[in-house]
This record gives structure tokens, C-alpha cells and sequence, in this order.
């Protein structure tokens, strides 16, 4: 393609591209816009050509003008603008936020003759990043207690059971059923401790036999059986001086229920294959969701063993019975995997809430993070509605027997409530009543302030 082919061309090239692109002047007038420019600025051709390119109000031309000794514009003293992040105002006062690209144009004998500025439309990216910064706080806001999400009276009390057991020694066992978050009450105990370094380790004690499960805990010397190439530390050696959390403690074999009953009383372990004590100073937090005294009428579970592990019993709550808190694990839930999936949705529908307040959770906090993850596939776009839930949660009947569900609570309601009880319980005392609801000072003086509670 010969030079005249080149101009040619030159204006259809310009206006294929997505980007805007301007050319003025040495003055700065406009000589020159292509077709996207047009789209992003809100400026027709025969609107802006011949005018100033501070009709465009650029922040960053705003802040090179005020440079001492420099050209009215500072890109011309330069040469070039990368990449610099700032916003013009269209036509129609809306502000754009856009990526600039500039450069000077100069004639075969170096004589400026102008320049060039490219601008990227930003501003999607933005308010994308500004939803994700949005949704970052929100999950992150004062409702939480370690990671987990609670404004019911019975999350309240685990909360404080959590700080209490942090600051003993003694062993903690965990009860709850299947998905109600016993593993985040765990990591929550040791995380609530005086030091957050210290090691944290956990065993699934029913994903192993009991050959591989007491060499996991324990460890082995070199030759202790077939396969064991070298010997290897066990799970509390590993956690010496820090916590030991043992998940499904209850399908513990009995033979390993009696090694962990000295491992309590005498603060020993033996490897698999050696018969040498070898001091460790560990914090057992079990859990468990079996009942532990059917097992020991079954002779299945020792006793002894579970005097030992029951110091600390905490409770967790099925789903059904904080039915409070589930407005808010559905937003945490829906945010989260908002933010993973990038799927625009606008939120949860009222129906759908209503179902999800009804449906009794079989499954509990687990289930209904799945039922959400169900949700992002089925719904198209918009709002999350009850026909895009599973069958089972959209079919949960919304009615409560005749008389008013508790759905009909305002999340702020129920915030306020709460914290007027905390207040009350404190007699007044903001630090107290911080204390109680498992959140700053800071937070209480500003739901004070967000509902109108005056002392």
C-alpha cells in the first residue's frame, strides 16, 4: 500500500478503532475526533472541531495547568502521557472516567505541530471495582465475629462461649449438626487466643482407618510398616504449643481414644514404631455431630475419654433455630459469589428471601450456600427469585401456620432490637455492650447513632 493509499484509508482506520482519538493544535484546538470519540465525550464532530480541548475538562490537563514555568499544557514540554488514569465531562455533564494516551506531533524538522490523545472508556471498570470495594466491606462489616455471621440471641451466645474458650487451655468440643459451621468455631477459638502465631492444625478423624490415622497423629519412625520410607512427625508434634482441632471426633476407633487419653493426661505422645516419649504441649478442640453418650451406651466411645474432651461444650445452632441470621448469610453468600462468578445480578427478591426463611435447612449454613450456588446457574440476570432456588427451597411454604412469620422483621429491626438488649444487659456500658454482641465500641456507637438510640 503506496502513501496515498495510506490517506486514503487513514479516516476509516481511525474510526474502526474503539478508542477515542484527538488531534489538535500547538494552541490546543481541536482539529481532528474520530467516530468513538464521538461516542464517549457526547460531542459531534462539528461541536468540538475548532474549539479547545479544555472544553473537555480533563482533571489531569487541570493539574498540568498548574505548572509554574511550563507550556499552558505540560504534555507539550514532555512529549508523551502513559496510561494516566483521570475523567473528562461529556456533553451532557456526566462524568467519564478514562485511560489517556498522548503524544506530541512533530514535522521532519523536529517543529511541534500538535498532538495526539487517545482515552479509554473506564468507567464500567470503575464502578465495577467500586461494587467490589462496596462488597469487600460489607463482607467484612460488624455483623462478623472471626469469619462467622450471627445477629440471633443463639450465635450471641457462641460468640462469648468462642472468647471465653480462647482464653483457657482447657479442651473444647464442639457440637452441631452437619454444615453448621463447626470447623470456623474451631479456627475462631484459636484465632480469639492471646497468640494468633501459634500453629493450628486439623485432623478429619473419620477420613483415615486407624492404622493411617494414628500415624497421622502421631507420626512414625523409619520401618514401622510397609511404605514408611523415613520417619515423620505426627499432627501434635506439629501443633506443639498451639491447638489441635479433631473433626468428627466421635468416629474415633477405641484403641486411639486411649492414646489420646494419655496424650491428655500426660502430655506425651509416641510415634507409630518407637516406644519414646516425646513432650508436646497441645490444645485439643474437638467436634463432633453424633450424640457422644449413645456411643458410650453402644461401647463404642469411651467414657473416661469424653470427661476429658467435654471441659468446654459449645453448641452450634442449627439454621432453623437462628432463622434471624439468614438475611444475612444470603447476602454474604450471594456477594461472595458474586465477586468469584463476576455475574451481573442485581439481588435477592423478596419471594425468594420469603422461601428462604421458611425452609427448614436440613443441610443448615452449607446447604444454603449451595442453594445460592444453584441460584447464580439458573438465574439469567436481574434479581434472584424463588423459581431460580432448588425445587425443594422453592417449594417451601411461606405461610407460618396462621400467624406472622418472623421474616417480617427488618434486618435494621432486628439490629436494633439486639442492640437495645446488649444495652440494657450493660447498663448502659457501650464497651460492655460491645463486649456482648462480639463487635468494637466504634460499631456500637455508630448503631447508636444509625438508630436513634439515645441512653
Amino acid at each position: 500500500m503506496d502513501t496515498f493509499d495510506l490517506n486514503y484509508y487513514w479516516k476509516s482506520v481511525v474510526d474502526t478503532i474503539q478508542d477515542g482519538v484527538m488531534i489538535v493544535n500547538p494552541e490546543g484546538i481541536v482539529i481532528s475526533v474520530n467516530r468513538a470519540f464521538e461516542d464517549i465525550t457526547g460531542y459531534g464532530r462539528h461541536e468540538i472541531v475548532g474549539k479547545l480541548c479544555t472544553t473537555l475538562n480533563c482533571t489531569s490537563c487541570e493539574i498540568a495547568r498548574r505548572e509554574e514555568g511550563c507550556h499552558w499544557c505540560v504534555m507539550f514540554k514532555k512529549g508523551h502521557l502513559r496510561r494516566q488514569k483521570c475523567s473528562i465531562t461529556r456533553k451532557d455533564g456526566r462524568i467519564v472516567n478514562i485511560f489517556k494516551n498522548a503524544s506530541v506531533l512533530k514535522d521532519k524538522s523536529g517543529v511541534v505541530t500538535g498532538a495526539v490523545e487517545t482515552m479509554t472508556d473506564i468507567t464500567d471498570l470503575m464502578a465495577k471495582e467500586t461494587q467490589i470495594e462496596s462488597y469487600r466491606r460489607e463482607l467484612d462489616a460488624e455483623d462478623r465475629f472471626y469469619g462467622m455471621i450471627g445477629v440471633s440471641s443463639p450465635m450471641q451466645q457462641v460468640f462469648e462461649l468462642i472468647t471465653n474458650a480462647a482464653r483457657s487451655d482447657a479442651p473444647v468440643i464442639i457440637y452441631g449438626e452437619s454444615g453448621t459451621g463447626k470447623e470456623m468455631v474451631a479456627r475462631a477459638i484459636h484465632d480469639a487466643g492471646a497468640d494468633g502465631n501459634r500453629p493450628y492444625v486439623k485432623v478429619n478423624c473419620a477420613a483415615l482407618n486407624e492404622s493411617l490415622l494414628e500415624s497421622e497423629l502421631f507420626g512414625h519412625v523409619k520401618g514401622a510398616y510397609t511404605g514408611a520410607h523415613k520417619s515423620r512427625e505426627g499432627r501434635f508434634e506439629a501443633a506443639s504449643g498451639g491447638d489441635i482441632f479433631l473433626d468428627e471426633i466421635g468416629d474415633l476407633p477405641l484403641s486411639t481414644q486411649v492414646k489420646l487419653l494419655r496424650v491428655l493426661e500426660e502430655k506425651v505422645v509416641e510415634r507409630v514404631g518407637d516406644n519414646h516419649s516425646i513432650h508436646v504441649d497441645v490444645r485439643i478442640i474437638s467436634a463432633t455431630n453424633r450424640q457422644l453418650s449413645n456411643l458410650i451406651a453402644n461401647g463404642t466411645f469411651r467414657e473416661d475419654f469424653y470427661y476429658r474432651i467435654n471441659v468446654i461444650p459449645i453448641h452450634v445452632p442449627p439454621l432453623r433455630e437462628r432463622i434471624e441470621d439468614i438475611p444475612l448469610l444470603a447476602r454474604s453468600f450471594f456477594n461472595r459469589i458474586l465477586l468469584k462468578s463476576g455475574k451481573k445480578l442485581d439481588g435477592i427478591s423478596k419471594t425468594a428471601m420469603d422461601n428462604l426463611m421458611a425452609y427448614p435447612w436440613p443441610g443448615n449454613a452449607r446447604e444454603l450456600k449451595s442453594a445460592f450456588e444453584f441460584a447464580f446457574v439458573s438465574c439469567p440476570g436481574g434479581m434472584i427469585d424463588a423459581d431460580h432456588l432448588p425445587p425443594q427451597i422453592a417449594a417451601a411454604p411461606t405461610s407460618c401456620n396462621g400467624v406472622q412469620c418472623p421474616q417480617t422483621e427488618s434486618l435494621d429491626d432486628v439490629k436494633r432490637r439486639r442492640l437495645i438488649d446488649a444495652l440494657k444487659q450493660a447498663t448502659g456500658n457501650q464497651s460492655e455492650a460491645a463486649r456482648l454482641l462480639g463487635i468494637s465500641r466504634t460499631s456500637v456507637w455508630n448503631q447508636m447513632k444509625k438508630y436513634k438510640i439515645h441512653l
